[in-house]
């Protein structure tokens, strides 16, 4: 079959509301597949955002800064876990685009799974015992760092459950199937939204609650991808008796998934620093940066959704041998990406204050985030572009590039824009302007990368014999 899904398979891949990524014209299978995407993304975030929301109106801003605090602490400390999902991702997809590799599918859902669940309860673990340590370290105001930690103590203890999500919702998004994750973010996130109002407003648990909410939503979202596995017919069908670690598997995925993940922790570690910076100037200024970022957030996740696409896209048609298709993917959703933020910023910029207003309704509060947006949001485009370039990398097979270029071009470089910071002098606009100075050289790097990469392995492939 030289590679190419057999007519059986892709027959089955149909019925099962997947998307052939193979054959046909591309853009209005990105679309397919992103949008669903998309909306799960955002989904998730304005469930999340619920937490801060429902904070912000009907307890203090002393408790909304407090759970925005922890938002750099969380990624730094799940992210190299949720790093593996992006190894998932591409394995599976790989697998699905040669064909015939049932045994190695099936071995691949029960290591993820396996990994999904130990890797979960030791990060959360590790998590709890560390909240109050990194509070200290990113100087964390008087005022808030007993609720930040009473926060993260109770977020970390659904870290479990938040891989396993990730990594089953990665499984069955490698084979097009954005649908059901988006139909389980829905049922949860409906949950974790009724579960913060009853315990905040009636129950008065203030950050308690939204936490307890969270790790309740994010267990049940585990349990409906983890029974659609289960039920599912074919060589992606998920058996608790067949739960173990294999080798092969493991280490496929740790290629593209631990350099991932490594990436996303060290984003959240350069954010760390930058969190550190603005916790300098006052909760205030941290109630209102949290909700800018909650709001820059929805756009991240909007087009991030084509980083994700352009890497599965990728890997199932490199891992299918069709090459010619590779630039035409990398383009559409390049495009997709300009015009999504296009849009969002636009919006976020223009209707700034009403949208900060639904977070808080202090004029104070509403002033500092409305700073923050201005200065990050605007030129968030350029993030965009860079991200789907990461992906683009990553779906060719080359999971250690992007790190090497993050690392260098985000996360040193806002380390050392933040050290040069003086925040007893300088304004916070300082502190917000290291996140498009670091987006503008990161896409410089990845764009040449991406073309050395194209060069070598792919233009070969397009060659006559």
């Amino acid at each position: 079959m030289n590679g190419q899904l057999s007519h059986r398979h892709a027959h089955k891949f149909r019925l099962g509301g997947s998307i052939d990524m193979l054959t046909g014209p591309l853009l209005k299978k990105i679309l397919l597949f992103g949008l669903p995407l998309m909306a799960s993304s955002i989904l998730q975030l304005l469930f999340n955002a619920a937490d801060v929301v429902v904070l912000g109106r009907y307890a203090s801003y002393a408790s909304l800064a407090a759970v925005g605090s922890t938002t750099a602490i969380v990624n730094l400390m799940i992210n190299l876990l949720i790093g593996i999902s992006i190894g998932v991702n591409v394995l599976v997809a790989r697998y699905l685009g040669e064909g015939d590799k049932q045994k190695e599918l099936s071995e691949a859902v029960h290591t993820a799974v396996a990994v999904a669940l130990i890797g979960g309860v030791i990060l959360g673990g590790i998590g709890c015992a560390t909240a109050s340590w990194i509070l200290e370290l990113i100087s964390t105001p008087e005022d808030i760092f007993d609720l930040a930690r009473i926060y993260l103590n109770i977020y970390f203890l659904g870290t479990p459950a938040i891989a396993v999500y990730n990594y089953g919702a990665a499984i069955l998004r490698a084979r097009g199937d954005t649908q059901r994750p988006l139909l389980f973010l829905t049922i949860s996130g409906v949950t974790n939204v009724a579960l913060n109002l009853l315990f905040v407003i009636s129950f008065q648990m203030d950050v308690a609650g939204v936490a307890l909410a969270t790790v309740i939503s994010e267990v049940l979202s585990a349990v409906l991808v983890l029974v659609s596995l289960m039920r599912s017919q074919d060589e992606l069908a998920f058996s608790w008796r067949k739960l173990r670690i294999h080798r092969r598997s493991l280490s496929l995925m740790s290629k593209v998934g631990i350099p991932a993940g490594i990436q996303g922790c060290l984003f959240s570690l350069a954010n760390l620093a930058i969190q550190g910076a603005i916790n300098a100037y006052g909760s205030v200024v941290v109630a209102g940066s949290s909700a800018a970022g909650s709001i820059d957030g929805f756009i991240y996740v909007s087009m991030n959704t084509f980083h994700q696409t352009a890497q599965t896209f990728l890997s199932q048609n490199i891992g299918a041998g069709k090459y010619d298709r590779v630039k035409d993917i990398l383009k559409k959703c390049l495009l997709c990406t300009v015009v999504t933020g296009a849009i969002l910023c636009t919006v976020a910029c223009v209707f700034s204050q009403p949208l900060l207003r639904i977070y808080n309704q202090d004029p104070a509060v509403v002033a500092a985030g409305t700073v923050r947006l201005y200065i990050a949001v605007a030129p968030y485009i350029i993030f965009g572009l860079a991200d789907v370039l990461t992906g683009a990398i990553r779906g060719c097979g080359s999971p250690v590039r992007p790190v090497v270029i993050n690392l260098l071009c985000t996360c040193v470089f806002r380390l050392l824009w933040i050290a040069a910071i003086n925040t007893d002098t300088m304004p916070v606009t300082w502190v917000y302007a290291s996140y498009p100075a670091s987006w503008l050289v990161l896409l410089i790097a990845l764009t040449v990368c991406w073309l050395r990469l194209y060069r070598r392995k792919i233009r070969p492939h397009l060659m006559p014999d």
